[in-house]
């Protein structure tokens, strides 16, 4: 199955997709658009192009595990997406995949803009890798 993995941001959103085998998660692009809707439509547009069956977009759960305002935007999100593509939507936990993405790209030494441009890819690989890992722990 496609699967189609979305790190929403107010600023940046990172896609990033899997193999039909579900075995490799690959970045696609960013997304720097703050406007929620202009985000949603070419987020939906790239679903299309990538033909994918599933999307599965993260929640930034606070870390004592309440709903924050970003985790409202990002599920508002998914609903969008639902609606522009008729495509499942999925939430999953993406606490710390941000954070994770940067600790990673200070490993590799990537600085500067490059890092800004590819930080959110990598937290929604992140994100798909991780959610990959569960459909095959849980599809046996």
């Amino acid at each position: 199955m496609i699967i189609m993995s979305v790190d929403f941001g107010l600023s940046r959103t990172g896609i990033a997709v899997c193999d039909r085998s579900e075995i490799i998660a690959s970045p696609v692009t960013v997304i720097p658009e703050k406007d929620f809707e202009k985000c949603a439509l070419r987020t939906a547009e790239e679903a299309k192009r990538l033909k994918t069956e599933l999307i599965v977009v993260g929640l930034p759960r606070r870390t004592d595990g309440k709903e924050g305002e970003t985790e409202v935007k990002a599920k508002a999100f998914a609903q969008r997406l639902h609606e522009l593509t008729g495509t499942e939507v999925v939430h999953w936990d993406e606490r710390f995949t941000t954070v994770s993405a940067h600790h990673l790209l200070d490993e590799m030494n990537v600085h500067g803009k490059k890092r800004k441009n590819t930080v959110d890819a990598l937290a929604a690989v992140m994100i798909l890798e991780d959610y990959m890992r569960y459909r095959q722990n849980t599809q046996r």
